[in-house]
């Protein structure tokens, strides 16, 4: 099988570069989807264009701590940077994204010859050709100090491994970061402990990230150092501290370092630095690719191109990063956490680094459908946080953080009780959204509802009451609305509860402006605003205008036809989206943000798949009969906006959200309304798709015909019946079988056409 044999060549070539003999041939049917994954896909970005704003996360799936190399200053978000020629350092990060920037981060770097401290001159060039790295494993030459470093992962420590020169004058610098840290050295242990308070917000005032390092190698050179200066102490607390420890070493000496950190105490990153046991370098890095492939094989695609295969797992790796865990086990076998929200040590779990206006999406619905024992403990730290705050999240880093809109914990929380992946706690659960769609966080506005005011009372909220975004918020508030009365009405609450949410969800229709076709501002006075633009960036809407905006009726797709007026002016109106020219205003923002230079440069209309708001839009034609018009388009998407090279995003990655799109995508189907049993269908990438859920049940999706040019559904057999549905059901997927589709090379305009083909809708499903 080509799949395989191909990755049984990775597999060959991965234990080759770290240090073991290759145990497969080509003949063998390794399944070993991790060997495709590109970490380095989304690096090639920058401020002014995002080709993903990544950095290569070496870590474990959900792993509390990431390592990177590092190639931009101290507290510089883009950290790691394709284009750029220099390591920093190497560090441990928790940055869910440039914008959110990091916390907690410190860095260690091998030098050699000086015991060069300051960033940019312990700094070395290095080749993208002397770099490996794996999701699991990391491999760099420094050739100004003549070492190679590796590193390998667990979820909470890590073990670096230096290749030294023979030198008198070899180091290794830990550097602690400035805006407050401390370290010690333990020569007796061979051991540097210290701890870090540098973020960049969302933290109480008591944070620290504790770090131990152990070396096997006795030091014979031991300094420290503090804002700029070496200091012959064994010990520093001040604004910016680190230490440098040296030893003389043999041409091709091998050092080892363990690492561990806590956010608990010195204590618990001794026990986490238990991770590594007695293993050796290359046993845990064997692990941490065990544990990759484990979950990466989840989903086995077969029957298409080397670069199909690298982007959809490297997509899929991204879609298992975040959110990252934030608790600890302690010396009982106890799950606790420090709480980034009121500064305490607790028992349970915690999770962080996402931000909801992304993930909502798609991120959490493909850990609904794959990961549900996983998102479980998410929702149970949900509950955690609602406890510690008196808020659910929106955009957590670690604590809450002011960025974005909507009020979409409805969404995360709903969905996964609808999917079945509930937590203990309901009441609380309940209690928790019903706060929020009446309260604001005091110092965090974009958490809870804001203008929740004016849009209880009115039904949207203004243009001209000063709240930003506002036609964006009430959109999405509606559509969260919706999420509580799903979950209202399951939950047996009150009819009058139950029909309050109802009516707010239809709220988006307070914002319908029937000359236009599209969403609108509105005036506190029921007037719309105006001047009005439907190219304008931003004002009333987040990060895109009213033609990106417009179709956020994610609950309600055949309500926004009926506005306007009927299927063929729906269509039209999505043509639209295609054939308007990418011009725009950006006179909200005073100047040109990445995100509109990504779309205008991808050469597809207005069409802005590089952020969010937009990224469900084309599986809308599945609700107006023209399933053939989605299937076309998103195969330009996947084919012309994703890529398995460094510049492989048309956009901001986001936490999973954009991968995760790809990945549902590829297999042929997306969940366009979080809150519903349904995946909304496209078309399949690959030829063959095996899907193996955490029930043990398989669904396996059969296209042979796939190929370039066969983007279109001719017929489709579910479980050997003919199926014409524009969708597919949780429960008939997670119940196992075969879909069988023929493709075509061109379009089955009488497949999917009937009014019972089309996906839910609240105002045809639940009628009141």
């Amino acid at each position: 099988m080509k799949s395989r044999n191909a990755c049984a060549v990775f597999l060959a070539m991965a234990l080759s570069w770290i240090g073991k003999p290759a145990v497969a041939s080509v003949t063998e049917a390794v399944f070993d989807p991790v060997e495709y994954v590109n970490p380095l896909i989304g690096t090639q970005s920058t401020f002014q264009l995002s080709t993903g704003n990544t950095y290569p996360a070496i870590a474990r799936p959900w792993g509390m701590n990431f390592w990177m190399p590092q190639t931009g200053k101290m507290g510089d978000g883009w950290a790691y940077v394709y284009t750029e020629n220099k390591i920093r350092g190497f560090k441990q990060t928790h940055q869910p994204s440039p914008w959110i920037n990091d916390y907690g981060q410190f860095a260690i770097m091998p030098v050699v010859g000086a015991p060069a401290f300051d960033q940019d001159k312990r700094a070395s060039w290095f080749s993208h050709k002397s770099e490996v790295a794996k999701p699991y494993y990391y491999k760099v030459y420094l050739a100004e100090h003549d070492v190679v470093t590796e590193i390998t992962p667990t979820e909470r420590a890590a073990m670096f491994r230096f290749t030294f020169p023979q030198s008198d004058s070899s180091y290794v610098v830990i550097d602690a970061l400035d805006k407050g840290s401390y370290v010690k050295i333990l020569p007796n242990e061979n051991k540097i402990i210290g701890y870090t308070t540098k973020n960049s917000g969302g933290v109480p005032a008591n944070f620290k990230n504790y770090f131990v390092i152990t070396f096997d190698k006795p030091f014979t050179y031991e300094y420290t150092f503090a804002d700029g200066a070496l200091k012959n102490d064994k010990e520093q607390k001040s604004n910016h501290v680190g230490a440098v420890i040296g030893f003389k070493t043999k041409k091709g000496e091998v050092v080892h370092a363990k690492v561990a950190s806590s956010f608990i105490s010195f204590d618990q990153a001794d026990l986490n630095l238990k991770e590594l046991g007695g293993n050796s370098f290359d046993a845990v890095a064997a692990e941490g690719k065990a544990e990759w492939n484990k979950v990466l094989s989840k989903i086995e695609v077969e029957g298409g191109t080397l670069d199909q295969y690298r982007t959809f797992y490297s997509c899929m790796y991204r879609s298992l990063l975040f959110p990252r865990k934030f608790h600890e086990i302690d010396a009982a076998g106890k799950v606790m956490h420090y709480s980034p929200y009121n500064g305490e040590v607790l028992p349970g779990y915690m999770y962080t680094d996402t931000g909801f206006w992304d993930t909502f999406r798609c991120l959490f619905p493909f850990l609904n459908m794959m990961f549900p024992s996983v998102n479980k403990e998410m929702q149970e730290g949900l509950i955690n946080t609602y406890k510690e705050s008196g808020f659910f999240p929106e955009w957590a880093s670690p604590g809450h953080r002011g960025c974005m809109v909507g009020n979409n914990s409805a969404s995360i929380l709903v969905d996964a009780y609808m999917k079945g992946v509930k937590v203990d706690d309901l009441e609380t659960l309940y209690s928790g959204l019903i706060h929020g769609t009446e309260n604001v966080h005091p110092k965090v506005s974009s958490t809870g509802r804001l203008g929740h005011e004016y849009y209880n009372k009115l039904g949207y909220v203004p243009y001209d009451v000063k709240i930003n975004e506002n036609a964006a918020r009430t959109l999405e508030y509606a559509y969260n609305d919706w999420c509580i009365y799903k979950l209202a009405k399951d939950l047996k609450r009150p009819k009058k509860e139950v029909d309050l949410y109802a009516k707010r969800a239809m709220n988006y229709k307070n914002l319908y402006d029937k000359e236009t076709k599209l969403m609108r501002g509105k005036n506190a006075d029921g007037k719309f605003m105006a001047p009005f633009s439907p190219l304008k960036w931003g004002d009333a809407f987040t990060e895109g205008n009213s033609w990106h905006y417009t179709w956020s009726v994610f609950h309600d797709p055949q309500g926004l036809i009926d506005l306007m007026g009927g299927k063929k002016d729906f269509v039209q109106m999505l043509d639209s989206v295609f054939a308007v020219p990418p011009v725009f205003d950006d006179s909200y923002y005073g100047g040109v943000i990445h995100e509109i230079r990504e779309m205008q440069i991808m050469n597809m209309g207005n069409y802005a798949h590089g952020n969010q708001p937009i990224q469900h839009m084309i599986y809308m034609y599945n609700y107006a009969g023209e399933p053939w018009k989605a299937q076309y388009w998103l195969r330009e998407v996947m084919n012309r906006m994703y890529t398995c090279n460094p510049d492989g995003y048309c956009g901001d990655e986001d936490n999973g959200q954009t991968s995760a799109w790809y990945v549902f995508s590829a297999l042929g189907f997306y969940p366009v309304c979080p809150g519903t049993d349904e995946y909304v269908m496209g078309a399949p990438l690959f030829k063959k798709a095996t899907i193996t859920f955490e029930n043990g049940n398989k669904m396996v999706i059969n296209a042979p015909e796939n190929n370039a040019k066969t983007r279109y559904i001719e017929s489709m057999t579910l479980n050997g019946k003919n199926y014409t549905k524009n969708y597919l059901k949780h429960a008939d997927l997670q119940n196992g079988g075969e879909i069988n589709i023929r493709m075509s090379e061109t379009p089955n305009k009488q497949r999917g056409i009937q009014t019972s083909d089309f996906p839910y809708s609240f105002s045809v499903n639940e009628k009141k």
